[in-house]
């Protein structure tokens, strides 16, 4: 597996989107800015917030495209071209209606399951040959409510549950820098895997 380069957090820009659930990577983002003490700019030429960290050892780009979820892609992609990043060198952190609050998962390739910053990366790269991390969000219940769900704020409980999941990601991180992907992703789906168990036992 390639080494990761580049680490991008999906969401939209702006106050009113900042603690809705679609907003679970712009967290994670975030959250590695401020572990790392990096502050985070904005560049337009790449159509996002950028920062350089040091993760691991080793210089990561880190991306948080301002062109709203359904367009996130013209921003990954002039990114990739800007520091000559391959997309299987990139991790791109989103919110996951398939996976419970308090989940995180790591996948490589694979569909985008009708996540819309996702889908768009598709239509820009032509494929989905990139890292993801998946962050669970829960579901409503019905197609129909979907929208406002993840345009929505999440409960306290779920809101906490997400934070310890990123917190989870993060402490990954240095196994997915360094290219130990399958050492990373067994030890965040079993640590992610039985706190969402318990939460959903209470």
């Amino acid at each position: 597996m390639s080494a990761i380069r580049l680490i991008v957090g999906l969401g939209n820009p702006g106050p009113e989107h900042a603690a809705q659930r679609h907003n679970a990577g712009f967290w994670f983002a975030d959250a590695l800015a401020a572990a790392a003490g990096a502050r985070l700019g904005f560049e337009s030429k790449l159509h996002g917030e950028t920062a350089k960290l040091q993760l691991a050892g080793e210089s990561i780009w880190l991306l948080k495209p301002t062109t709203y979820m359904n367009r996130s892609g013209q921003s990954v992609a002039a990114a990739l071209r800007y520091w000559k990043i391959e997309p299987e060198q990139m991790l791109v952190a989103h919110d996951d209606l398939d996976l419970p609050p308090g989940t995180a998962r790591l996948k490589f390739d694979g569909g985008h399951g009708g996540q819309n910053g996702l889908r768009d990366l598709f239509a820009h790269l032509g494929h989905g040959r990139f890292h993801r991390l998946r962050l669970g969000i829960g579901h409503p219940g019905h197609k129909d409510k979907v929208l406002g769900w993840v345009l929505g704020r999440p409960g306290r409980d779920d809101e906490a549950a997400i934070s310890r999941a990123i917190s989870d990601a993060q402490t990954v991180m240095p196994l997915v820098i360094g290219g130990q992907i399958n050492e990373a992703m067994k030890r965040l789906h079993t640590a992610s895997g039985s706190r969402a168990q318990s939460i959903g036992s209470r």
